[in-house]
C-alpha cells in the first residue's frame, strides 16, 4: 500500500483525485479518506494543505454521491414500516431550511468515517444540492485540520493497515448496526410527540 500511495504521488492531485473518489464510493472496507490524505502529505511535503484538503473534499463528496445512489437501490427490500420511518425523517430535514446541509455539515467536520451517513442518505432518498454543499464544507476543514496535524497523528503507514484493519472492520461494523438502529427508530413517533419507540427490528424483505 505504501508503494502504491508513492506511485500515485508522484503524479500530484491529478493522481490522488481519482483514488479518493473510488474510496468513498465504496461502503465498506475502506480507511477513512484523512488517513490517505495525510499519507500523501507524508510522501509528498511540497503538497499544499489546503488545496489538499479541498481536492480531498471535492473527490470524497463526488464518491460520497455514487455511494448514496448506489445505496438508494436497495430500499426496495426495506419493509414498510421502515419505508415509512424513513419518509419521515427525510420529509423533516428537507423541510428545515438547512436541514441537510446542517446535518452534512456538523458530521462530516469531525474525522468520523461518512460511509455509512450516505447510506442512510441513500435509504432516505435524501435529495438537494444542500446535503452536498455541507457535506464539502465540513469535510474540507477537517481534512485540512487532519493534514496538518499529520506528523503527530499519523502512524508509518505499514503499520496502519497491518495492525489496525481489526479496528477498521469494528469500525465499519459499528457503521452498519447503526444504519439498522436508524431505519428502525420511529421517526415518525419521535418528530411528533417527541417519544423514542422502534418499529420491528426486521429490516429487509428476505
Amino acid at each position: 500500500m505504501a508503494d502504491l500511495i508513492e506511485v500515485v504521488a508522484e503524479l500530484s492531485y491529478l493522481g490522488i483525485f481519482p483514488v479518493l473518489v473510488a474510496l468513498n464510493a465504496v461502503p465498506i472496507l475502506v480507511p477513512p479518506t484523512w488517513i490517505i490524505l495525510s499519507s500523501f502529505y507524508a510522501v509528498d511535503p511540497t503538497l499544499d494543505p489546503l488545496a489538499l484538503a479541498l481536492v480531498g473534499a471535492t473527490a470524497a463528496t463526488i464518491g460520497r454521491l455514487v455511494l448514496k445512489q448506489t445505496s438508494g437501490l436497495f430500499r426496495r427490500f426495506a419493509g414498510p414500516e421502515q419505508e415509512a420511518n424513513l419518509d419521515a425523517i427525510g420529509g423533516y430535514l428537507g423541510k428545515k431550511r438547512y436541514g441537510y446541509a446542517l446535518a452534512s455539515f456538523l458530521f462530516a467536520s469531525t474525522p468520523l468515517p461518512s460511509n455509512m451517513l450516505f447510506v442512510a442518505y441513500g435509504l432516505m432518498k435524501a435529495r438537494g444540492a444542500a446535503l452536498y454543499a455541507g457535506f464539502w464544507a465540513g469535510r474540507a476543514i477537517s481534512y485540512y485540520v487532519m493534514i496538518s496535524v499529520a506528523e503527530v497523528v499519523l502512524l508509518p503507514l505499514l503499520d496502519l493497515f497491518e495492525d489496525r484493519l481489526v479496528g477498521i472492520l469494528v469500525a465499519d461494523g459499528m457503521g452498519v448496526a447503526l444504519v439498522v438502529l436508524f431505519a428502525c427508530i420511529n421517526w415518525k413517533l419521535l418528530i411528533t410527540k417527541k417519544r423514542i419507540g422502534f418499529t420491528r427490528p426486521k429490516l429487509w424483505r428476505l
